[in-house]
């Protein structure tokens, strides 16, 4: 009985496909930023949880919004070659994961709210960013799918 336990658990292993992430699992990896919000760590495409970022110029998007391009160099600046750390929410959005990111400990979601150059998103951060953003921020546009649900 017992090999015919190992040999079924052997075989759903081989069988069930590899994934790397799995639900709130932490990503150790060099980074590099794809856009305010997004970055790939370790070759695993990270959303940055609850934080909005104007958008860059992409297909489908023929002109950038307003403080895109400056959002993404700013979080290029900041994590690009440096190694990070992410605490994954289990969540996918548009086959990125979804996660907080820190470098040496601090929060790059919040330094690039801090820096005025992206919003917090509430419904997804729960207000964990609000003390950081700046008034500035206020001109830079705030996607719908931010606005908790329920107003």
């Amino acid at each position: 009985m017992r090999r015919r336990r190992t040999a079924l658990l052997l075989l759903f292993m081989m069988v069930m496909p590899a994934s790397p992430m799995a639900a709130a699992e932490r990503l150790v990896g060099r980074a590099r930023a794809i856009d305010g919000d997004t970055l790939v760590v370790g070759g695993i495409h990270v959303r940055l949880q609850g934080v909005a970022a104007p958008e860059i110029k992409h297909p489908g998007m023929p002109v950038p919004e307003p403080g895109g391009p400056e959002a993404a160099a700013f979080m290029a600046h900041l994590v690009d070659g440096q190694i990070l750390v992410c605490d994954l929410t289990g969540e996918r959005t548009h086959r990125r994961e979804v996660g907080i990111c820190r470098l040496d400990g601090r929060d790059v979601g919040a330094e690039l709210i801090a820096a005025g150059l992206a919003r917090d998103c509430p419904r997804f951060s729960k207000g964990r960013y609000a003390a950081v953003e700046q008034p500035e921020a206020a001109a830079l546009p705030f996607p719908g799918y931010c606005v908790p649900r329920g107003r």
